[in-house]
């Protein structure tokens, strides 16, 4: 009897466990929408220091020639080989006019715009307006080519240089802090 009663439980189990589900598939199509953002503001903002540095003439990291490892040679020259001519050649010209511009920024002659260019904040002669228009033209270029190398708009790389610039500026220089506002750093 125990056997009979053991038999019928675990056919009903059987029967019970045995159910079937009925799978429908949906009636619209499953969509996957796989988006994928390049964050080039890392890339950027590398080329923004590297260029600075070559303006500003910090050599971070330099070390006595013969002294350099080789690791360092294949780096540096990998990157030398990332700019561009005319990019290089602007930084240069801009290294050269450093000491005028910081001079007519502190003097509040001149002030950095919140797009990374240099305007005339007062009274200036030609040899200032001249030194102006050079700057914001190299400025431009470096600015230009960034844009392209990185795929981003010139606009965000002019936003994200003139934090730098203004970051980097001498105590004196007019600052712009937003549209049309000023404040003296």
């Amino acid at each position: 009897m125990k056997q009979i009663g053991l038999i019928a439980v675990v056919g009903i189990f059987l029967i019970l466990g045995c159910a079937t589900v009925k799978v429908q598939s949906p009636k619209e199509p499953i969509k996957v929408d796989i988006t994928m953002r390049l964050d080039v503001y890392q890339h950027v903002q590398k080329d923004i220091n590297s260029i600075e540095d070559i303006v500003t003439g910090a050599d971070k990291g330099q070390k006595v020639p013969g002294q350099q490892s080789f690791l360092y040679r294949f780096v540096e020259t990998a990157y030398a080989q990332e700019l561009s001519p005319e990019v290089e050649q602007a930084a240069l010209r801009r290294k050269d006019r450093r000491g005028e511009l910081i001079s007519l920024e502190q003097a509040g002659t001149v002030g950095e715009t919140s797009l990374g260019l240099v305007v005339i904040r007062g009274s200036a002669d030609a040899s200032a307006e001249k030194i102006v228009n050079a700057e914001n033209s190299d400025r431009m270029v470096i600015y230009n080519e960034i844009a392209s190398k990185n795929g981003t708009s010139v606009k965000d790389v002019q936003k994200l240089y003139a934090e730098r610039i203004q970051k980097d500026a001498p105590s004196g220089t007019p600052i712009e802090v937003g549209s049309g506002n000023w404040q003296i750093k």
